[in-house]
């Protein structure tokens, strides 16, 4: 983890599903590099609360947020605290998404709606707001997943979701010309996370985090450093791209 500073860099950054995993190390890292984060979360208040603490602690600005981002009126709502609490919106990171895996003979309808009303339109409501609203010279990441490029049994519905995602992303940053704001994707491989790691068999993690050349899991840390990348001043010439955050998989 980067050392805190506890100088602000004036940027105001909204993290999804920042309460835990891959969003939690983004928003700790992301206040260490300077920016005041709101840390969104849908239901783990506790989390969400004690990451904001531990970010404050060390001196850096942070402030909750609840909104499921499936649901529209709770991302304007979102948009609107950290407008009034920091004056506007500089950095929005789509992190917060929902994976169940089956194939697609198996997959059922709730899985499906649920994956693409959080994955997919979740990613819309908070893309159509930051388009509107971000302040210009303004940085958008989004987080897709490399089971795009991998495409396995049983992760249809998901993959399908994070493709979307990814056209969305080449799309926004074409439609936004002129603002000096980027778009791009991260798309990590396996990482150690509860979303990757929950029901899977020992024997099973450890055969995956073999898969990558670099031999071992991908950590939270990996993923954040690459968003810290993106949306820092060493970045500002990547927009449009996916940027695959694997160890080499594929």
């Amino acid at each position: 983890m980067t050392q805190q500073s506890n100088k602000t860099n004036g940027k105001v950054a909204i993290v999804t599903g920042a309460s835990r995993g891959i969003g939690a190390a983004v928003a700790e890292r992301m206040a260490a590099d300077g920016f005041t984060v709101v840390v969104n979360y849908s239901g783990d208040a506790a989390s969400a609360e004690a990451l904001a603490q531990k970010i404050q602690k060390a001196g850096g600005q942070a402030l909750t947020a609840q909104a499921d981002v499936s649901d529209a009126a709770a991302v304007r709502r979102m948009f609107d605290a950290a407008e009034t609490a920091f004056g506007g919106v500089d950095v929005l990171i789509n992190n917060a998404g929902v994976m169940n895996l089956a194939t697609l003979g198996d997959a059922d309808d709730v899985h499906f709606d649920r994956q693409i009303a959080v994955n997919l339109k979740g990613v819309f409501n908070t893309l159509r707001e930051a388009a509107r609203r971000l302040r210009d010279g303004g940085r958008i990441v989004n987080l897709s997943s490399s089971v795009v490029g991998l495409l396995q049994p049983t992760y249809g519905v998901y993959a399908a979701t994070k493709a979307g995602v990814e056209a969305m992303t080449s799309v926004l940053a074409k439609e936004l010309r002129g603002r000096d704001i980027t778009v791009n994707a991260i798309a990590p491989g396996p990482t150690a996370t509860d979303l990757f790691l929950n029901g899977k068999p020992p024997e099973l993690v450890e055969r995956l985090s073999k898969l990558a050349p670099l031999e071992r899991l991908g950590q939270p840390a990996d993923i954040a450093a690459a968003v810290a990348f993106l949306v820092g001043p060493d970045g500002g010439w990547i927009n449009g791209q996916v940027l695959r955050a694997n160890g080499g998989i594929i």
